[in-house]
């Protein structure tokens, strides 16, 4: 029996199910026979823009006559016009933000070989198919990743920093960065999402009267947000003229699986895998499971001084020579305009407040005031920018 009808226009014949099967398991078609399929929501409780769903696609087969399982992991990506969020978008800023955001990127990457190209201890799933649904929309067929529940400790932490410094320097992975097709610098960002919501919500007295910001975030720190909002430009221009790496664009411990072998990560989420500036993904590293609240702020100082000398260990592994005080630059202008400057819980101005909320929104405070403080200890590190990069 076969019961597929859930994933929708992802859906595929019972046909091409068959040749799918059949790759996944490296067989010929011929020999294999698909008896049964069953379609299985994946439950997710991150608001996602570019992701229609998200499915496991179980069954049974023969293998000449052996009896076989499968299983898939299956993501519906499309362009975020499509998102319910989309409508919140103003009228003459809808061409934009569309075009602001990739979708395509995560299905040519999955394309290519990329995946034979990460550092080891680094790997991606492998693509057994990808489908082109519209002129929107694509799925991706991927095969399915042993992993295992693993505390995200200061050494795990560092491990994924060499790792994803090694991934940023690598010369194979880099003849890759260009795979999506989608041409974005930090300029795009401040163009974009900075200059027409983050911005103005810094800058909008009422926000901060908002009875669970009020409690979080103290006029201190209103003044110092509210002066680095001013300095956007400035920041963005001296972020601009650092040295670039590969970036995968996400890298928070949610896209870092830890694979049942205990080997290193399982690397998923590839929309904004492209070319940015050195030291890009220590940011949503660092507090990336902060933002959400499954972890505490309590953790960033131990976590970043882990982090940033393992990310320029693996740069060094892959033969950068860019000086540990531009990184830790590079790291700081990032994490104070992707991050700090959005500190504000906007998404949750309006709901009731509850202590898990306090503590969500304490937090997001606690990282606006490290990545001010980081700002700070960093300022020297701007006046090397200019000199030649290895």
């Amino acid at each position: 029996m076969h019961h597929r009808e859930l994933l929708g226009t992802a859906n595929v014949s019972d046909e091409t199910l068959t040749e799918l099967v059949a790759a996944l398991l490296r067989e010929p078609p011929g020999r294999v026979t698909v008896s049964s399929s069953d379609v299985e929501r994946v439950a997710y409780d991150l608001p996602t823009i570019t992701t229609a769903g998200r499915y496991w696609v179980r069954g049974q087969a023969l293998v000449g006559g052996e009896p076989k399982s499968f299983c898939f992991f299956v993501k519906h990506v499309q362009s975020w016009a499509r998102s319910p969020m989309f409508a919140e978008v103003p009228a003459e800023l809808a061409v934009m933000a569309e075009a602001g955001v990739p979708w395509r990127v995560e299905p040519l990457a999955y394309r290519s070989d990329l995946g034979q190209r990460l550092p080891h201890g680094l790997r991606m799933p492998r693509a057994v198919a990808v489908f082109d649904l519209d002129e929107k929309s694509a799925s991706v067929w991927l095969e399915a990743i042993m992993t295992v529940s693993a505390e995200w400790d200061v050494a795990r932490f560092s491990k994924a920093a060499y790792l994803l410094g090694r991934f940023a320097a690598s010369p194979r992975v880099r003849e890759r960065a260009k795979v999506g097709e989608f041409e974005w610098t930090v300029r795009d960002y401040l163009h974009g999402r900075l200059t027409h919501q983050v911005i103005p919500l810094v800058c909008d007295s009422g926000v901060w009267h908002n009875r669970l910001v009020a409690r979080a975030f103290d006029d201190s720190l209103r003044t110092r947000l509210q002066e680095q909002a001013g300095r956007a430009h400035d920041l963005v221009d001296e972020l601009a003229a650092l040295p670039l790496g590969t970036i995968h664009g996400d890298a928070c411990p949610n896209n870092l699986l830890v694979t049942a072998d205990d080997d290193g990560f399982a690397l998923i989420d590839y929309n904004f895998f492209s070319e940015g500036p050195i030291g890009f993904d220590l940011g949503q590293l660092l507090v990336g499971d902060i933002q959400i609240g499954r972890q505490r702020a309590s953790t960033l100082q131990a976590v970043e001084e882990a982090i940033l000398p393992s990310y320029v260990e693996g740069l060094r592994a892959e033969g950068s020579k860019i000086p540990l005080d531009v990184v830790r630059r590079a790291h700081a202008l990032h994490l104070m305009l992707f991050t700090g400057l959005s500190t504000l819980p906007f998404e949750h101005l309006r709901t009731e407040p509850t202590p898990a909320l306090h503590q969500l929104v304490a937090d997001r405070a606690a990282i606006a005031r490290f990545s001010l403080g980081l700002l700070d200890a960093t300022e020297t590190a701007s006046a090397r920018a200019t000199q030649p990069f290895g």
